[in-house]
């Protein structure tokens, strides 16, 4: 089983400059392994860190020490060190990310923003158009809408336009935050096929779920982002290694 990201001693702690410099811990000396072919579920209490350690595998947040390496063109990469330009290339090829909330560009269609991560490879307009309809109506996004900025759509359908750009390329490391929130239980059906398409393929998933159902349907590992905050994860670790 190959790794694709490794964690070691990660810790994160955020100062609150506008409130006397109050230091908040968010976590400590975390160890964290994820594999291809297998989704590994964050799972905490409210607060735990879960959507801290989520963003610090994607480089959105400096952790204050330890290390975090994912496997980019066959290589370890250490991303904490990484420039600018590298994690720019990791996130072009390496690491997909679907965050709880659609930042796009204003004015951009809804397809061109599902097309975009497929553009940046440089996989021409005709083949990611034909990819970006796909997904579209498999969940469910109505063709008449396909022309229209996503911005102007209800929390749901932005939700699945994040999920259509998240999952049109096949990278090899996913990082889901809550993609099923804003989703009806017909939609988030999908969202788990999705997901175990993707395993299938041995992509390495990271996740948080809220969803019960959903964290069930397609969790291989749990880990416990902060195991000094009191949880029921008893049951749900039961139910995943049965």
């Amino acid at each position: 089983m190959q790794a694709m990201i490794k964690v070691r001693g990660l810790t994160k702690r955020f100062t609150l400059h506008n409130q006397g410099g109050v230091v908040i811990n968010v976590f400590d000396g975390i160890d964290f392994t994820a594999n291809a072919g297998q989704c590994s579920v964050l799972y905490g209490e409210s607060g735990s860190g879960k959507s801290t350690l989520l963003r610090s595998l994607y480089a959105n947040y400096l952790p204050t020490s330890g290390d975090i390496f994912v496997r980019h063109r066959n290589e370890w990469i250490e991303l904490t060190g990484s420039n600018g330009q590298k994690l720019l290339e990791i996130r072009r090829e390496s690491i997909g990310y679907v965050s709880q909330f659609l930042r796009v560009i204003p004015r951009v269609s809804t397809l061109d923003v599902v097309k975009q991560p497929l553009k940046e490879r440089g996989i021409c307009d005709a083949d990611a158009t034909e990819q970006a309809s796909l997904l579209l109506q498999r969940l469910h996004i109505s063709e008449r809408l396909w022309a229209l900025p996503p911005g102007t759509f209800s929390g749901g359908e932005q939700q699945r336009v994040n999920i259509a750009r998240g999952f049109i390329a096949d990278y090899p490391i996913l990082l889901l935050d809550e993609p099923t929130a804003s989703l009806d239980k017909g939609n988030s059906r999908v969202v788990v096929e999705l997901i175990r398409e993707a395993l299938a393929r041995d992509v390495a998933i990271v996740g948080i779920f809220h969803d019960v159902d959903v964290r069930e349907a397609v969790a291989d590992t749990i880990f416990h982002v902060n195991p000094h905050i009191k949880s029921s994860i008893d049951n749900l670790q039961k139910r995943v290694q049965a």
